[in-house]
C-alpha cells in the first residue's frame, strides 16, 4: 500500500471506503499540512487542525476529481485555516492580531472592500511573504505571525538584534510594496 502511487490510493479508497487508504495517502503529506497551518496557528491549534483535516478528507476526496493530490490538499489546507480564523474572528467578535503588517492597517479588515475579501488579502499576503529573502521572511513570521519579541526572534534565528530589527523593518516595507502591486 505504501508503494501505490497517490492515484492508485484515491482510487481505491473511493472504491472500497476503507480509511488505510486515505490514512496511506495522507500520511506522505501530513508534513505539508503542518506546515501550512503553522502560518496561521501556533504549534497545537496546527496538530489540531492537520487531525481536522483529515477528517474533512474523508467526506471531500469522495466528492472530488483529484488530479494532483498534493497541490489540491494544500489548497484545502489553506482554505481550511482561512475558514477556521474567520469563524474565530466572528465567534470572539475580535481582530486577528497581526497588527503592524500592511494588510492590518486596512480599517476594514476582515469585510469586503470593492468585493476583495480576508481570505483573498491574507492569500495575498502568503504569496508575497514567500517573495521576501529568508532573513526578513523568516523575521517577519516569527514576529508577526508567531507573536515572538525581538529577542525571541534573535534567539531563534541566531541573528543579531539589530539584523532582525532592520529585516523586519524591511521585510515589512517589502511586504507592503508587493501586496500595493498585486492591489493595483
Amino acid at each position: 500500500m505504501k508503494d501505490a502511487d497517490d492515484a492508485t490510493l484515491i482510487l481505491e479508497f473511493k472504491r472500497s471506503g476503507q480509511l488505510d487508504y486515505l490514512a496511506a495517502l495522507y500520511q506522505r503529506y501530513m508534513n505539508l499540512v503542518y506546515g501550512v497551518c503553522l502560518r496561521y496557528f501556533d504549534e497545537e491549534a496546527s496538530k489540531d487542525a492537520v487531525m481536522q483535516i483529515f477528517e474533512e478528507l474523508i467526506s471531500k476526496l469522495k466528492q472530488h476529481e483529484v488530479q494532483n493530490f498534493k497541490s489540491w490538499l494544500h489548497v484545502l489546507t489553506r482554505n481550511y485555516c482561512l475558514m477556521k480564523l474567520r469563524s474565530m474572528k466572528n465567534k470572539e467578535g475580535r481582530e486577528i492580531s497581526m497588527e503592524g503588517l500592511p494588510i492590518m492597517e486596512n480599517d476594514s479588515f476582515g469585510h469586503h472592500e470593492n468585493g476583495v475579501s480576508m481570505e483573498t488579502h491574507l492569500q495575498g499576503m502568503e504569496k508575497c511573504l514567500e517573495t521576501l529573502p529568508e532573513e526578513q521572511k523568516r523575521s517577519v513570521d516569527l514576529f508577526y505571525l508567531k507573536e515572538k519579541s525581538y529577542r525571541e526572534v534573535a534567539d531563534i534565528t541566531g541573528y543579531e538584534m539589530k539584523k532582525v530589527k532592520s529585516y523586519i523593518q524591511n521585510g515589512k516595507r517589502n511586504l507592503k510594496i508587493c501586496m500595493e502591486q498585486q492591489d493595483a
